[in-house]
């Protein structure tokens, strides 16, 4: 059988943005996964599989199709409790948590599943073959060119992503099973939009550009040609760096519920989503995990200002709802005016965006109060780089 050899997450060059969403989602999945939007060719996919080799191991029911959590019994599905309920004693293993894709010409029976009437109705035994969203369960599901996404398979994901379970009927004949996943969406905005209702349930999202460095885009090439040529030996190579990466990852998730949030900190967080006029309280929520997300990799024990600012420029951009045809650099510089209003103090009653007309966007200023928390980003990987300094230190 042929091995199939993953780029590895670590030899991605630049595109810091992307990767730390990733990373954040990784952390706590119940940020709400992200959304990537960019030009062909930027590494969106490549980094989406290459987070697979990197993601710890999750803890699940042997055989279960469903990997369910033996310590979540709120979580199990219909067999698991059936057999706790007979007094079995449920053995577990030890998996990588499950990265599944799901194609543009999936059948609607395969991803949600296929329950088999005739059978049914023959033995009064129901039969079930688990669809992508069974394997997703407790992962990620990746939906490359999302934007393209038939709009009956987005109404399935829409249901399943806002309740976590997966409903199958035919004939009067049902089936449930969990499907709790980090949906994580790449597209290009040149193809066409994404439904409002998707991309509301995206709880970050990002623009990404094809890199202007010469260097880099050179180093880019380089170690493009270097996979190409000897899959095996590239990844070796990066070998060190990935563990380094997974642990950087499974040392955030455990120090996560310990991170502290101050209420001026969950004050900041509502004020930036008034401003920017979001609806609901969603934006507020995935706000805080990812401020949270980012101070445990970042090993700070408190919520600061800087984490919350650098959280609002993955939440807010596709919230802002009075500028949904904006290109991606005006979302960015609107956004930095409201973050400079924010930490101003000059917030008014009424959300900013209610009057458009008077704003002349010529003259933002980026010098924000919280323009520092620029290099949070950068300060992450600064972080991560030296972690692997130190732990792959030759032995002496």
């Amino acid at each position: 059988m042929m091995k199939q050899h993953i780029y590895p997450f670590s030899a991605i060059i630049g595109q810091e943005r992307m990767k730390t969403a990733l990373l954040l989602n990784a952390v706590d999945p119940g940020i709400g996964g992200v959304l990537i939007a960019g030009d062909k060719g930027t590494g969106k996919s490549t980094a989406v599989r290459a987070l697979a080799r990197i993601l710890p191991e999750i803890k699940a029911v042997r055989d279960c199709p469903y990997h369910c959590s033996p310590d979540d019994p709120a979580s199990l599905c219909k067999t698991c409790l059936e057999r706790i309920s007979k007094g079995e004693n449920l053995e577990t293993d030890e998996y990588t948590m499950p990265v599944v894709e799901l194609p543009l010409s999936a059948t609607e029976d395969r991803v949600v599943g296929t329950l088999h009437v005739e059978h049914t109705l023959k033995t009064g035994e129901r039969r079930f073959e688990p669809g992508l969203l069974a394997a997703a369960n407790r992962g990620i599901l990746y939906v490359d060119e999302v934007n393209l996404l038939d709009d009956h398979l987005v109404d399935i994901l829409l249901d399943s992503a806002a309740s976590g379970i997966n409903i199958v009927e035919r004939e009067g004949i049902s089936h449930s099973h969990p499907a709790k996943f980090i949906l994580v969406g790449t597209m290009n905005p040149e193809e066409g939009d994404l439904r409002p209702q998707l991309l509301d349930r995206f709880g970050l999202s990002l623009t990404v550009r094809g890199l202007e460095d010469v260097g880099l885009r050179r180093q880019v090439v380089q170690n493009r040609i270097s996979f190409d040529r000897d899959p095996k030996l590239f990844s070796e190579k990066f070998s060190g760096s990935e563990k380094v990466l997974s642990g950087l990852i499974l040392q955030s998730k455990g120090s996560f519920d310990g991170i502290q949030v101050p209420d001026e900190m969950l004050d900041l967080a509502v004020r930036l989503s008034m401003e920017v006029a979001a609806h609901g309280h969603r934006a507020d929520v995935a706000m805080i995990k990812t401020a949270k997300a980012l101070a445990s990799m970042l090993e700070k024990q408190v919520v600061e200002k800087e984490h919350i600012i650098e959280a609002a420029r993955f939440v807010l951009p596709h919230r802002m709802t009075d500028l949904h045809l904006a290109t991606p650099e005006m979302l960015r510089e609107k956004l930095e005016e409201v973050l400079s209003k924010v930490m101003d103090g000059k917030t008014a009653e009424t959300p900013s965006f209610a009057t458009e007309d008077s704003d002349d966007w010529d003259d933002i200023s980026m010098q924000t109060p919280g323009a520092t928390a620029a290099s949070n980003v950068d300060m992450l990987f600064s972080f991560f780089e030296e972690k692997k300094k130190l732990f792959l230190k030759p032995m002496s």
